[in-house]
């Protein structure tokens, strides 16, 4: 059975929420300063890492590894749910500055003033987002945690959001010094890769968590059967079945023929293939339907 390391990925995201919401501020304060409609954007891109890091933490709420009545299997499809929540944020900011760039290219160019103070603010910014990046993705793999992962998927995009926006209003500031209004073009310019940038991190979340909600295969049943037949004992195995995510939790089934004349022997087979799955795909459980040493089957899968 999975260690439960709620509590770890709990205090990731109540540290990471507090950073999220500081970036926010700042990005929000330069962006109605300055008026630009891509860092306006990139803030309402932080206000989604806010509210991920509020979803996380209620769907690590639920999502214990430990069974009970009503769940035998475990909660930790709950944080899988909570991952789709995040795509689905990503989705709603891709929309918002889609629609806010279309705006400002059909009403017209606001003029955008930017100063060099400002621009060190978005780089402290930058910093606490690269931070908050490889801090999540660390612990979300060390930990096996789902939602972390793609907490630092999604900031990571903000990562690149940051940089884009960031160029851009390098760049309207050296126009500003070289008598260039035209490279005020560059903030809405810009805003088009940015929603790109947010709806490839969605989507990325989106295809790395459908298959635990799918029960798509865990591993495949050849795999399993090239392990199981090593063990003593075993003459074959086949209807082999297989769910789960490596690594977070699979649940594995197979019908077993061994080769024993009585249930305690046939027992002592069985607890040998249940250790030697738990060896390679640990965390794992296994359910063992034995068969009779004259049964015949030459499938290894359903």
């Amino acid at each position: 059975m999975p260690a439960d390391k709620r509590a770890e990925i709990r205090k990731v995201l109540l540290i990471t929420l507090l950073l999220n919401v500081f970036v926010m501020v700042l990005k929000a304060g330069v962006g109605i300063l300055t008026g630009s409609l891509s860092l306006q954007a990139d803030a309402l891109h932080s206000v989604t890492d806010s509210a991920n890091n509020v979803l996380g933490l209620v769907a690590n709420r639920f999502s214990s590894p430990h069974p009970d009545r009503e769940h035998p299997y475990g909660h930790q499809k709950f944080e899988a749910v909570g991952a789709l929540g995040i795509a689905a944020f990503l989705g709603i900011a891709c929309f918002e500055i889609l629609k806010s760039t279309i705006e400002r290219i059909v009403n017209g160019l606001t003029p955008i003033t930017i100063s060099v103070s400002e621009l060190w603010l978005l780089l402290i910014v930058l910093g606490v987002n690269i931070f908050v990046t490889f801090y999540e993705r660390n612990v979300g793999k060390r930990v096996g945690s789902a939602i972390l992962i793609a907490d630092a998927q999604h900031t990571m995009s903000d990562v690149w959001v940051t940089i884009t926006v960031l160029l851009g209003l390098i760049g309207i500031w050296q126009g500003e010094v070289w008598n260039l209004p035209q490279l005020q073009w560059l903030d809405v310019i810009l805003a088009f890769p940015v929603a790109l940038l947010v709806f490839r991190c969605g989507w990325e979340v989106l295809t790395d968590n459908l298959p635990w909600l799918v029960d798509e295969v865990a591993i495949a049943p050849e795999a399993i059967q090239a392990i199981v037949i090593q063990v003593p004992g075993v003459i074959n195995c086949h209807d082999i079945a297989s769910r789960g995510v490596l690594g977070r939790q699979v649940f594995l089934e197979m019908h077993l023929i061994v080769d024993a004349k009585d249930v305690e022997t046939a027992h002592q087979i069985t607890e040998a293939v249940e250790d030697r799955l738990e060896e390679r795909f640990n965390p794992v459980r296994v359910l063992i339907h034995v068969e009779p040493p004259a049964y015949e089957s030459d499938q290894i899968t359903f």
